[in-house]
């Protein structure tokens, strides 16, 4: 692969941010924004059953949690009930999970 992206492991509330296009956060927007993120990356290792180190390996894992943190910064939850599924998050986390059954 050719290019750079920021890891799973090394994605920032400054990261998450400037992908949101926030111009003005102030410190509780900043707090809330790290538990999100926190949140997100816990949802998608939890969800595929991957590592932190193989989620690394994984570029399409950090648009995963972009759009998580998106979804949960915009609407103040992540819908995960089967008929408002987040299309984007399923197709990349489907993709890459080893604990479905």
């Amino acid at each position: 692969m050719s290019g750079t992206y920021v890891q799973f492991s090394q994605i920032t509330v400054d990261d998450i941010i400037a992908y949101l296009r926030l111009t003005e956060v102030d410190e509780s927007e900043r707090t809330l924004l790290s538990s999100i993120l926190e949140a997100s990356r816990s949802h998608v290792l939890t969800y595929t059953g991957q590592t932190e180190e193989k989620a690394d390996t994984f570029p399409e894992f950090t648009i995963a949690v972009y759009s998580i943190c998106e979804e949960m910064f915009d609407k103040r939850t992540f819908t995960t009930d089967n008929t408002k599924v987040n299309e984007v998050v399923a197709s990349i986390l489907g993709s890459r999970s080893v604990n479905l059954l």
